[in-house]
């Protein structure tokens, strides 16, 4: 038995498990997650009548499971399948007030759809929002906070993302970590994906995003055009000096998903999109129709060095390091560490539009790769192009088509 003396150790231990409860503490998203999500490809399509492969409903998401596994996606880590908005009947149930899916384009539940994901070997994610309504107008978690993470949890969800429409700004330092608690509690490790920086116009209180989110949501959504990508690319490069020291295993900067396979980027814009958001250790999280993918997006969405520094163990978030006549260099350390020295992973994207490819020449000190022993470089995009060992007393040259990019394994020697 405890006795009198033994108290302050109790209540110490307590205060203990207190603070540990009051965390998210999931373990989860050590490495940027990946996989696939409905909203910026297929929005808030509902008419399954006019659009029966398009609409939100059971059907897209086990078809795009299917995808996932026999495209070869979750091969290469694409594990998540993510319902976002639109999911929902208009009301909560008149009976326990809980959620509940579309009857006619859910009319098995999710529990159904759940199981089948999981049978595939991938994961389950779901859209819900902090506000009185979705942004699309069904109903939301506040006031339901509790019964909806439990609802979650009895639903085997494994990635929630809660958007924050129809909610008042000064309500989210609180509400957003007490659904993270709320989500903890239940038992089951889901990530979870917070959105409450986008809708703020301050700085973020980075430290209470770590705490309680997985990944949050940094700014504006996604569009399907290239000028949509640059301009979060350009947010993310202006603002990094205050984001990027806060990414790390378990908690990410999220600058929203990819749109490779879509209609709004060419090829090589498709790759840069790629090469930034591995630089960004963003997570992967594609919105696209995975049956109509061109075999070369689905190269790019699938190459596996590309992938590799984008889930690099280190968890070091990337930066823009200069712009040179309009060619940005975008830098992540990566592993292997020798000697104290990281490998890179360096991503050349022009600014140009000259109409050809633009030549330009780096010492390896303005790239900040200072290792006495040099780099072996590796051409990320070409297979097995390994273009040799670069000294620091050489010099490092790329050519970089309009609004393009290069990019390179930069492996310490």
């Amino acid at each position: 038995m405890f006795g009198m003396r033994n108290v302050p150790l109790l209540l110490l231990v307590l205060m203990q498990l207190l603070h540990a409860c009051s965390a998210l503490d999931n373990g989860l998203a050590l490495t940027p997650p990946m996989g696939w999500m409905s909203w910026q490809r297929f929005r808030c399509i509902t008419d399954c009548d006019t659009y029966p492969d398009e609409c939100i409903s059971e059907q897209l998401f086990r078809r795009s499971a299917d995808l996932l596994v026999s495209e070869g996606y979750a091969d290469v880590g694409y594990e998540y399948v993510i319902i976002d908005d639109c999911w929902l009947e208009w009301n909560r149930d008149n009976m326990t007030n809980k959620l509940v899916p579309d009857r006619k384009r859910f009319p098995r539940g999710l529990n159904v759809l759940a199981d089948h994901i999981h049978d595939k070997g991938l994961k389950f994610g779901l859209y819900q929002d902090f506000g009185t309504k979705t942004c699309a107008g069904y109903p939301g978690v506040i006031d339901h906070m509790a019964l909806d993470a439990e609802t979650f949890a009895k639903w085997d969800v494994d990635y929630v993302k809660l958007d924050g429409c129809n909610a008042n700004l000064s309500d989210m330092e609180t509400g957003y970590p007490e659904f993270g608690r709320l989500l903890n509690e239940t038992g089951r490790p889901m990530v979870y994906s917070c959105s409450w920086p986008a809708y703020q116009s301050e700085q973020p209180h980075f430290e209470s995003l770590k705490r309680h989110c997985n990944l949050w949501r940094n700014w504006a959504d996604v569009q399907d055009s290239f000028q949509s990508v640059m301009a979060i690319t350009d947010y993310f490069a202006k603002n990094q000096d205050s984001m990027q020291p806060h990414a790390g295993p378990g908690h990410w900067n999220d600058p929203d998903m990819l749109i490779l396979g879509n209609y709004g980027l060419s090829y090589d814009q498709s790759k840069l999109q790629m090469a930034i958001w591995a630089v960004l250790a963003a997570p992967l999280i594609m919105s696209n129709d995975l049956a109509k993918v061109r075999p070369e997006i689905k190269e790019i969405l699938q190459n596996r060095d590309v992938i590799a520094v984008n889930q690099d163990p280190l968890g070091i978030q990337g930066k823009r390091l200069l712009i040179k006549k309009k060619i940005e260099v975008w830098s992540r350390p990566i592993e292997p560490k020798i000697n104290g020295e990281y490998s890179y992973a360096i991503a050349f994207v022009s600014r140009r539009v000259d109409g050809s490819p633009f030549s330009i020449t780096f010492t390896l000190k303005e790239l900040s790769l200072f290792n006495d022993n040099g780099y072996i470089v590796q051409d990320l995009f070409e297979r097995n192009n390994k273009m040799g060992v670069f000294r620091k007393d050489t010099k490092f040259k790329t050519r970089v088509i309009p609004n393009g990019v290069s990019f390179y394994k930069f492996t310490a020697l």
